[in-house]
């Protein structure tokens, strides 16, 4: 499929998805998020899923300069475009069944920060920052923010990000817990993807469902996160990847898993 705002890819056995506006900072307009969430949903067998940007940013956040009928301006304008491109895109990519990783390249900036954090795994090159600018313009962060920060970092850090609308450097994030690993602008892309496709060469049934239960762990009471650990163990136990990984630990060698 032709895209207009993203390029996609298949490595392997890994979708790699590059938002492709660098002479914008990749800022993302709502057809961005569209094709993104079309992308995402269309994965044609593919084990994980890399997400990053073309040139110098990751995402500069909402295209506030688009017109047409890309244009969010007002807050009728902004509440449209959340409740009908922005918030399908961040449902979409929270019920994915493959891990996804995301490789932060520069500023990943209001729902650009939102969509990089989304991710299962995010590595990002030292020069990368993480921005929640709303409150320089008289807005509220969007995109699952205020959701995804408190439970990342906590309510104090939150709040900082989002009320003083400060950059938080790659390794500041790594320290705080917000990202998986900062690691130098040269090896971003190139760790981002071997990890991508380590993830895509493990238990996919496995991996999908533990990404799931852990979003529901984070809504749970205890006894409600045991049970949905126990309808996971069910649906992951009964996968053709589980019975290779038992055989494989009777045979003492390493499992041929094949996301089935």
């Amino acid at each position: 499929m032709d895209y207009e705002t993203i390029r996609v890819e298949r490595i392997g056995d890994v979708l790699k998805i590059v938002l492709n506006r660098p002479e914008r900072l990749n800022a993302c307009p709502p057809n961005m998020a569209l094709e993104l969430a079309t992308a995402l949903t269309d994965l044609a067998g593919a084990r994980a899923v890399l997400i990053t940007g073309e040139g110098r940013a990751f995402c500069s956040g909402a295209d506030l300069a688009a017109r047409g009928d890309r244009s969010i301006a007002g807050g009728r304008g902004a509440y449209t475009a959340l409740t009908q491109a922005y918030n399908p895109l961040m449902l979409t990519l929270s019920r994915l069944s493959v891990p996804v990783v995301t490789a932060v390249n520069g500023p990943a900036a209001g729902v650009g920060c939102s969509i990089a954090l989304a991710a299962d795994f995010v590595v990002a090159g030292r020069s990368a920052y993480f921005l929640q600018a709303f409150v320089n313009i008289g807005l509220v962060p969007d995109g699952g923010a205020s959701w995804m920060l408190a439970r990342l970092i906590g309510k104090a850090r939150a709040t900082q990000m989002m009320m003083l609308g400060e950059k938080i450097g790659a390794e500041k994030a790594e320290t705080w817990g917000l990202i998986y690993k900062a690691v130098d602008d040269a090896a971003l892309q190139d760790e981002a993807m071997a990890l991508a496709t380590r993830l895509a060469a493990g238990p996919t049934v496995a991996l999908g469902t533990m990404r799931q239960n852990l979003a529901k762990a984070l809504e749970a009471d205890y006894a409600s996160a045991l049970l949905v650990e126990a309808e996971g163990q069910w649906q992951a136990g009964d996968s053709a990847d589980a019975g290779e990984g038992g055989k494989a630990f009777l045979e003492k060698r390493k499992p041929a898993f094949t996301g089935k």
